[in-house]
């Protein structure tokens, strides 16, 4: 009597084996490694930033000059939930090279 097979099935429908599933698991847990680490990246950048940014619109105590910063000519911010992590990361990059320059 011949037993129908239950190979898992790839994407495009072809059998797989159990060497291909157990390797298919591990290379999604590094992705979903790989991306929790760019937003952990992500979120140490957003908040270096809004500390920089905060420190930067109260005046120091040098001289008797404070810091001027035009937060409004600074670049936008990509949204969380809508964009990848390079993106976030890109537009996080962006926007703290102008606080920069605006400090320099």
């Amino acid at each position: 009597m011949a037993y129908k097979g239950t190979a898992a099935k790839s994407a495009s429908g072809a059998s797989m084996s159990k060497y291909d599933v157990e390797v298919e698991a591990r290379l999604k847990k590094l992705e979903e490694g790989a991306h929790q680490h760019a937003d952990d990246a992500a979120a140490k950048v957003e908040e270096r930033l809004s500390a920089l940014e905060a420190k930067a619109h109260t005046p120091c105590g040098g001289g008797g000059k404070s810091a001027k910063v035009n937060a409004a000519a600074l670049p936008a911010l990509a949204p969380r939930k809508t964009s990848s992590p390079t993106v976030r990361l890109d537009a996080l990059e962006a926007r703290l090279e102008a606080l920069i320059a605006q400090l320099s």
